[in-house]
């Protein structure tokens, strides 16, 4: 409702769709340029924002009134078998919920065991939950200018771009941008998100920060977020597949969930060999990255097939990260709307970490990471198992 709200304005003027013509290119002179405007105005005036509030309306006195107030998907008809469907098309793999939930609450165990190294090596005197309190309000950690917070990524991004040759032989041909999420969705949109490129690599990709509430990006955090978002996390993997000549059209602007965000938290797990995660509480914010990762797989399958209830997903993971609130509320009611979804990182994650363990143990000291991350990338993205068979037959022909 706040994002219907924000475009159904009573002024085309306020309207986000007034850009068109704040951005009218210059080469558009008079009179064109006032005919133009003017039926623009009109346009949005008569017709598209009274559509726009009527569907605001609708949504609000009639839709949400009736919606059902469950919010698992197996309470749909035919809802678990519905859900399993959605497991294996996110992971495109034949993992059941209950194997998903167990994996999700042993890898949580595992990275609080290494969140409890981080609090022991920088001195942090109390437990695990006051550690998350400590970066959470201690004022060190954020910063107090959305404009510092965009400066920040921008010099990360010119640091992390020089280093990417020590791991790397393949490099997309489009830039991308760093910018603010925009007003009008900022209140309930994500921390941040990748905009792709356009084909010709004309038009950069763009990694979008939101700068609503400074407190959900903490500094310790920037790392791995560009790590993910950027390079070579989705900016890498999604423009180097869009300028593919080798396969066809269609694979070159399609994906699998499993594959692009198991490749971008891959990514974050290769920010040591890279040379980031120098400082303890940037590990930390690597960690705690992990950790919503990780926790997504319990909460997702707790909500969908195990009966939990929207309160009781926000206080797990509120009780296991040092996350913002605002943060955790919206990442739960990202699971209630798209279920499935949050499942494949963690699971694409893992797999490529295994496929690249098995493939440096097959070659030893042949092995080479570049030519190894060139094999993962150069096909464009790919359901894990035959993912991991295209690498199988890379290791054999090294192996030679």
């Amino acid at each position: 409702m706040p994002q219907l709200r924000a475009i159904a304005t009573d002024k085309p003027e306020d309207s986000i769709l007034w850009g068109a013509i704040q951005v009218m290119p210059d080469g558009i002179k008079e009179p064109n340029r006032g005919r133009l405007t003017q039926a623009y105005r009109a346009e949005l005036a008569q017709d598209v924002l009274p559509a726009l509030r009527r569907f605001a309306d609708f949504i609000e006195k009639d839709y949400l009134p009736k919606a059902r107030t469950s919010v698992s998907w197996s309470e749909l008809p035919n809802g678990a078998a519905w859900y399993r469907f959605q497991v294996r098309s996110q992971t495109t793999t034949n993992m059941s919920p209950a194997e998903i939930h167990e994996l999700g609450l042993r890898e949580v165990a595992r990275i609080r065991d290494e969140m409890e190294a981080v609090r022991q090596q920088v001195g942090f005197n109390g437990d695990l939950h006051a550690f998350f309190k400590h970066v959470q309000d201690d004022p060190q950690f954020y910063y107090s200018k959305p404009e510092d917070l965009l400066t920040g990524f921008r010099d990360l991004k010119t640091r992390i771009h020089g280093l990417l040759p020590k791991l790397f032989a393949d490099f997309p041909k489009a830039d991308y941008e760093i910018r603010p999420v925009e007003a009008f969705q900022a209140a309930s949109a994500a921390g941040a998100f990748y905009e792709p490129p356009s084909e010709d690599a004309t038009r950069p990709g763009i990694f979008y920060v939101n700068t609503y509430n400074l407190k959900a990006q903490p500094k310790f955090g920037m790392e791995t977020l560009l790590l993910h978002e950027a390079e070579p996390g989705h900016h890498f993997q999604i423009a180097i597949q869009m300028q593919l000549k080798s396969i066809p059209r269609f694979r070159r602007f399609t994906s699998y969930t499993a594959y692009v965000e198991g490749w971008a938290l891959y990514s974050e797990s290769i920010g040591k060999d890279l040379g980031l995660f120098t400082d303890p509480y940037q590990w930390y914010g690597r960690l705690s990255d992990e950790m919503l990762r990780a926790m997504r797989l319990v909460v997702d399958t707790g909500l969908h097939s195990k009966g939990w209830t929207r309160e009781r997903a926000i206080a797990y993971m509120l009780d296991n990260s040092s996350m913002a609130e605002s943060d955790v509320t919206a990442e739960v009611e990202r699971y209630i709307v798209t279920p499935g979804q949050a499942l494949g990182y963690k699971v694409g994650q893992l797999r490529i970490a295994q496929i690249r363990a098995k493939a440096e143990k097959a070659l030893g000291s042949r092995f080479d990471v570049k030519q190894f991350h060139s094999a993962i990338l150069r096909d464009g993205a790919l359901p894990l198992d035959v993912l991991e068979k295209k690498v199988d037959r890379w290791v054999a022909q090294q192996a030679r």
